[in-house]
């Protein structure tokens, strides 16, 4: 955790290929590490390895099985630990600057982030949407929400 400003959390991904995308979106929008939690796919993996395009090759990542876990020790070395999931106290994320150290959380495909983990979080954050759908695909909206964060890390 040395020298990390921007990490990603991908707690519960179910699919491989949101995980490999992630991994790719985030080396592009220079996260500088990525924890895999509880049963997200981790490198080697077929299928996340052709959708990340060799970037789990570069990619620093590390796994904790037990998410909580992580988020306290994150938290005890200063992490503002946000969380990317529409709430009803969640702020538009395109109205929000970021502190650094950060920490994103994104949630599972079908639950989001669980509530149990949006209490270790210090912020909720969501995209606004405009269509009839409420929520994106999750490694669509992790990019959405890497790039808006990158642009204030220094």
């Amino acid at each position: 955790m040395k020298n990390e400003k921007f990490v990603l959390i991908l707690p519960n991904i179910r699919s491989a290929h949101n995980v490999g995308a992630s991994f790719r979106t985030a080396d592009g929008a220079g996260v500088d590490k990525i924890y895999l939690c509880g049963y997200s796919a981790q490198p080697p993996h077929p299928q996340l390895d052709k959708v990340s395009l060799g970037a789990e090759k570069w990619m620093p990542w590390e796994y904790e099985k037990q998410t909580v876990r992580l988020l306290k020790k994150l938290r005890e070395k200063g992490y503002n630990i946000v969380a990317l999931e529409l709430t009803k106290k969640s702020g538009d994320i395109f109205k929000w600057k970021p502190k650094f150290p950060i920490a994103l959380i994104v949630g599972n495909e079908k639950s989001g982030v669980t509530k149990t983990l949006l209490k270790y979080c210090d912020k909720t954050v969501h995209i606004p949407m405009k269509g009839k759908k409420n929520s994106l695909n999750v490694s669509v909206a992790t990019g959405v929400a890497l790039y808006h964060i990158s642009r204030f890390k220094k």
